[in-house]
């Protein structure tokens, strides 16, 4: 079982520094140190150095807040140029659990844990109990989050509320806006309400030289320079708007809460500025929104209290999983096995992810026994061989463990590479399936079904796609043609019309002659549906898109894993479409069909239609 007292590293990484604390106890942080992003190469050298200085410390488990959406196992800081994978990052340091999160989540989920005395309130109002609370902060960007009760616990909500476009209230704000809109297309709150937003407001209301924001911040607080008490007045107001707009959002009646690097430090001249009237200022919904508190966040670090809490949440979630019933079940069987067998055990409780993740070869080499001795350790704690025995370990662990894409090497025996490749696809098709939006596929089919005629298009290794795509829409009757030749596709391009679906497959959806293909059949009426990545230049021009992302680099292989993912979203169509028809003409109807059936215009049936996939249903 993981103790309580066993030593927690937590940290909070933002665009200027890193900082560092060791948890030893519930809520307490010691070893606390601040680095300087730019004096490390990388995340994880930072990580190396804090870990070093508080050396003969152990540390087993770490969260860590980032300024920066996290989703899924590749992090790429957007206040900063580190990037970094999570589960290759926890291999690295040795680190049986590693959990990272987007910093104003953490600070959200901080909320509940602050004291009376770790926050200030800013004008009047009174907080309703289990209510949703909002937060906002302020430093290198604009953190926008919120709590939503959710019976004992809190629900955090991931957000990127700070980029919603700024809207002026007043003359000096326009003069900004009209300032902001000589160097940036889209002018967003963050883009206002930040440390170089500070700066910007300065640039638009002043006329002197430029000021940095500590600086800016420093004279007007020193009363020392009328233009940057203007500036600081403007940047107080505009929050007033944010948070405004924030709590009739969330609705969030259990109040706003202020954070971040910038408001905690102005003290009184924020809670004397115009930010609480600028709250209140909501015409007809005033009464509203003066109910609602609003409070500035003055704890020291109290993103390490959400932080915290986070990784106790997932540590007890390990701990009750059935990945943790047979960590129990090594330990209680632990005298009783060989010594051999207890170096296989020692190394499976200390590192189990590890276990989970290398080969038979390397398990054995790490415990220094041989390969079957792994076998027989497996088999003596009840299960079958190594493979069942990973499988009773990953269903507890996979809730903490990203799903990866895991590098064949020249080292590998036969087995670990058919393991690998294997592997590497079940586990993109469980992101395709984590990451299925219902909307997406529902209107894909409406599509689908509503057109006369279907026009497959694409191009090199997807081309097989497009011909298993072409034969199990004929087989349900659709009149349909696959075309994978460049000439093919411009001759079917032209004759497309409105009572047509073009159907692009494409991994990347950024390939120009594909793009020109579907502008071509757009403007001729018909409706797109693509089959590629997400946020590519097909994916948003299309009608609809089914989208899958992917790990393979079409630079130095060719597709294996994308490829299985589009065949899989094929067969979505086809079932759905089925199952659409079922639904539309009873299911009797849908089985009676035979080989006198009528056809479809230009489709001539060899064989009776049927439903394509039996489990349909």
């Amino acid at each position: 079982m993981i103790t309580p007292e066993s030593p927690r590293l937590i940290a909070d990484i933002g665009g200027l520094y890193a900082r560092f604390a060791i948890e030893l106890e519930r809520g307490q942080f010691t070893h606390q140190a601040s680095l300087r992003c730019a004096d490390h190469p990388s995340m994880e050298q930072a990580i190396r150095a804090y870990l070093d200085s508080v050396s003969p410390l152990k540390v087993a488990h770490a969260a860590i807040a980032v300024a920066n959406p996290v989703e899924g196992d590749q992090v790429r800081m957007t206040n900063y140029h580190w990037q970094f994978s999570i589960e290759e990052t926890r291999q690295s340091l040795g680190l049986d659990t590693l959990v990272v999160v987007n910093d104003f989540t953490a600070l959200a989920m901080a909320l509940p844990k602050i004291s009376a005395a770790d926050a200030r309130q800013v004008g009047g109002g009174q907080p309703v109990s289990n209510s949703v609370i909002g937060l906002l902060g302020s430093g290198t960007g604009l953190g926008v989050s919120g709590l939503i009760p959710a019976g004992d616990s809190w629900i955090s909500l991931g957000s990127e509320g700070g980029h919603t476009s700024f809207s002026p209230r007043d003359a000096r704000e326009i003069r900004v806006l009209e300032y902001a809109w000589k160097q940036f297309d889209h002018v967003s709150f963050e883009r206002l309400l930040s440390g170089s937003g500070l700066e910007l407001i300065h640039q638009a209301l002043a006329s002197g030289p430029s000021l940095s924001a500590p600086e800016i911040t420093r004279r007007a607080l020193e009363q020392e320079d009328a233009q940057c008490l203007a500036t600081l007045d403007v940047f107080c107001n505009m929050l007033g708007t944010a948070a405004s707009n924030l709590a009739v959002t969330l609705g969030a009646l259990g109040g706003i809460y202020i954070g971040g690097s910038i408001v905690p430090r102005l003290g009184e001249f924020f809670d004397r500025s115009g930010f609480r009237q600028r709250f209140e200022d909501k015409g007809r919904f005033r009464q509203y929104v003066e109910h609602i508190p609003t409070y500035v966040i003055t704890a020291e670090n109290p993103t390490f209290l959400g932080v915290s809490a986070i990784l106790e949440t997932q540590l007890r979630t390990l701990q009750n999983s059935a990945g943790s019933a047979i960590l129990s079940q090594i330990r209680r069987l632990h005298p009783q096995l060989s010594p051999a067998e207890q170096r296989v055990a020692d190394l499976v409780l200390a590192q189990p992810r590890s276990v989970l993740n290398d080969p038979i070869h390397d398990i054995a080499l790490a415990a220094e026994v041989s390969q079957p001795t792994v076998i027989r350790f497996c088999r003596s704690v009840g299960c079958k061989g190594l493979s069942d025995f990973k499988l009773r370990l990953a269903s507890g662990l996979s809730v903490s463990v990203p799903i990866t894409h895991t590098q064949v090497t020249l080292d590998d025996s036969m087995l670990e590479l058919g393991a690998k490749v294997l592997g590497n696809t079940a586990n993109a098709v469980l992101q395709l399936r984590n990451e299925l939006q219902r909307e997406s596929i529902d209107k894909a089919i409406d599509l689908l079904a509503a057109a006369k005629r279907v026009e497959i298009f694409a191009v090199g290794n997807y081309a097989a796609v497009a011909q298993d795509a072409q034969m199990k829409l004929l087989r349900l009757g659709v009149p349909c043609g696959a075309h994978t030749t460049p000439h093919l596709q411009q001759l079917t391009a032209e004759v497309m019309n409105g009572d047509s679906l073009a159907i692009f497959i494409s991994s990347g959806g950024n390939l120009p002659e594909l793009l020109e293909l579907q502008q071509k059949v757009s403007e001729r009426g018909a409706k797109v549906l693509a089959i590629t990545a997400n946020q590519s230049l097909l994916a948003k021009r299309a009608d609809a898109a089914l989208v899958a992302e992917h790990n393979e680099h079409a630079a130095t292989h060719l597709p294996m894993v994308s490829r299985v993912l589009h065949l899989l979203l094929v067969d979505i169509l086809v079932v759905g479409l089925e199952m659409r028809r079922v639904v539309g003409k009873g299911a009797d109807s849908a089985r009676a069909a035979s080989p006198t059936s009528p056809s479809a215009p230009g489709v001539r049936i060899a064989t009776p239609l049927r439903p394509a996939i039996s489990h349909s249903q």
